[in-house]
């Protein structure tokens, strides 16, 4: 198995982006209640924050901060993934790879992780976050995505619901 390289630190913020196999698919938002039970399954056996997070159909962003004592996200992304697939209905197509090693063939088995490194580096993360359901055409207004912590930002008076979000999500994630 392929040991990745990546900064483990108690305690610190990450930005996520992880993709389904099949990015023409649209699991993540057909299956929204699956991925929130997933979520909140991993988070009551492994806390962590989400500081904010959006889900398109076929990828999702997020910052999580993990707790002071405790680095293992890669712990957590697995055990989201599995929780998701374990109970989303078969029929996806899986190529031999996939079928020799019993997986499901519903995400990629790599994402991209970023440690955040100072509270400019969050604040542009959000942003790009926020902004990306309007970068990928799905909707023409940040406010209109329902998938999205956007809606907690306006709730707790951090951003507003006319936000424009200016495009300086770019450069930010991966590239998608």
């Amino acid at each position: 198995m392929t040991n990745y390289r990546r900064i483990l630190i108690p305690g610190a913020t990450y930005f996520f982006t992880v993709n389904l196999a099949n990015r023409r698919k649209t699991f993540l938002i057909d299956h929204i209640d699956l991925l929130r039970d997933a979520i909140r399954y991993t988070r009551q056996r492994h806390p962590f924050l989400i500081d904010a997070m959006v889900v398109l159909p076929d990828h999702l962003h997020a910052i999580w901060t993990l707790p002071p004592d405790d680095a293992d996200f890669p712990l957590r992304w697995r055990l989201i993934k599995t929780w998701f697939s374990r109970n989303l209905p078969r029929g996806e197509h899986r190529r031999s790879s996939r079928v020799d090693k019993s997986e499901r063939g519903i995400w990629q088995r790599r994402y991209w992780e970023h440690l955040v490194r100072d509270e400019t580096d969050f604040a542009r993360h959000v942003d790009y976050i926020h902004w990306n359901p309007v970068k990928h055409g799905l909707v023409a207004r940040v406010v209109d995505w329902p998938y999205s912590t956007f809606h907690r930002f306006v709730g707790n008076g951090v951003l507003t619901k006319n936000l424009a979000c200016a495009e300086n999500g770019a450069g930010f994630g991966e590239h998608d």
